[in-house]
């Protein structure tokens, strides 16, 4: 099978189902930010991390995976394919991560400029490309179905990713910098 089948070359490409939609298309844009939150996670998760997060996070791609499906499918035939599907389990597994990290780290009492080393740094940069995600998702929903699921997945996935950055701060041993607005 080639990479390349020269069918996008006029701007156009395809969704699953058949569909044909401009590459600037708002399901477009969505699913290929989901694609670029997935390659962060990727580098998030194969950096000296603890293998525990490591695993979450090989679960958070294979969800980003099954989402980027979802939107990169004809709204119009998407019950009619056969496409993986988010549950709400996938949300309580984000939820239940963020509340045993939550236990171990300081109390949230001001923002948290991002930074610190590289993984926390990557941890901001992914949870800022989900929350573009999710405000394409919201977007694309005004126009065209978008199963809540998703938008609820991208929204705790991106509290995940703060609090990730949060953990990984401590573990690490680093200072968190407060924002201290100058008034």
């Amino acid at each position: 099978m080639k990479i390349y089948t020269k069918t996008g070359d006029r701007g156009q490409t395809s969704l699953f189902g058949g569909k044909r939609v401009a590459k600037d298309h708002p399901r477009i844009e969505a699913y290929g930010t989901v694609d670029e939150l997935n390659s962060w996670v990727g580098l998030i998760r194969f950096r000296k991390i603890n293998p525990h997060y490591q695993n979450v996070l090989a679960e958070v791609q294979d969800r980003l995976f099954t989402l980027g499906s979802l939107l990169a499918s004809d709204p119009e035939k998407v019950h009619k394919l056969k496409v993986p599907t988010l549950s709400e389990n996938d949300i309580i597994l984000l939820e239940k991560e963020i509340d045993q990290m939550n236990e171990q780290i300081p109390e949230l009492k001001a923002f948290i400029l991002p930074g610190g080393n590289d993984e926390v740094g990557y941890c901001h940069i992914a949870r800022c490309v989900c929350r573009r995600a999710e405000r394409l998702a919201v977007n694309l929903s005004e126009t065209e179905p978008v199963d809540e699921i998703l938008i609820k997945y991208l929204n705790r996935l991106s509290d995940y990713l703060f609090v990730l950055s949060r953990k990984l701060s401590h573990d690490f041993g680093l200072k968190e910098t407060e924002w201290k607005p100058k008034m």
